[in-house]
């Protein structure tokens, strides 16, 4: 009875910490508002204060159920900050784009991103799960989540959407990870309407960050079989994101 009414509280927190963090963040613009401003798909001025204001929440509701997927997030966030800022003109997405640049001698930022939230996934899975199996699964589904809801993020408002539709039938299962959903729900929720009326985007912090919450929480709430489903679907989007990424767009993905 703890764990369900706890859901409600993580949802409210993380939607709370998220608005009060990308109000701080947009008064004090570190490194100066240049750094914050980016053109989106329709040319339009959106500022970035969003995503490290969602990955903030995410990650700190997450580590109040599990320290270590806590750290997974926040790595998840802090390496899709690192190519929000680095790989800020790289129009290349996805892996197949990133290993082709790899074999031509070229370390692309976002490549470097991928490698650290696979790691930061199998060190959460290790300390999710007990058994080897069951914590390379877990691993694959928090990283694989986290690169999933990214290669949504292509039209305002479609990777927090995203979060909301994938989130919510984890509310149903009892245990910690409904807590984590919860606040990755909440965050989600947060950042919504600015992204949605295209004043703000999540960029990859954002997106990475939000999704490495929701796949902990498919870890902490699943067993052997659950993994296993998730962990095919994410690395199925993950081999067909060039028709993943169609489809968020309204696109043809044929």
């Amino acid at each position: 009875m703890i764990e369900h009414s706890g859901r409600i509280p993580a949802f409210a927190l993380a939607a709370a910490l998220t608005r009060a963090a990308g109000s701080v963040l947009r008064a004090k613009s570190p490194g100066g508002p240049g750094l914050w401003e980016r053109k989106n798909y329709a040319g339009r001025a959106v500022t970035l204060h969003a995503g490290p204001a969602c990955a903030l929440a995410a990650a700190l509701g997450t580590a109040r159920v599990s320290p270590a997927a806590g750290f997974a997030v926040a790595a998840a966030g802090a390496c899709g900050a690192y190519d929000d800022i680095a790989g800020a003109g790289d129009p290349r997405r996805g892996f197949r784009a990133h290993l082709s640049a790899l074999r031509d001698g070229e370390v692309t930022s976002g490549l470097v991103k991928l490698a650290g939230i696979s790691a930061a996934g199998l060190v959460a899975g290790a300390f999710l799960k007990e058994r080897p199996l069951d914590r390379l699964l877990a691993g694959v589904v928090v990283a694989g989540a986290a690169h999933a809801v990214n290669l949504v993020d292509v039209r305002p408002g479609r990777a927090a959407l995203g979060v909301l539709a994938l989130g919510a039938p984890g509310l149903l299962r009892p245990g910690p990870g409904a807590r984590i959903a919860a606040g990755a729900m909440g965050a989600a929720a947060a950042v919504l309407p600015d992204d949605l009326g295209e004043r703000a985007m999540i960029g990859d912090t954002g997106a990475h960050a939000l999704g490495a919450a929701l796949g902990a929480a498919v870890a902490a709430g699943n067993g052997r079989a659950g993994l296993v489903v998730h962990a095919v679907a994410v690395v199925a989007a993950a081999m067909y994101g060039d028709k993943v990424n169609a489809v968020a767009r309204g696109a043809n993905p044929v």
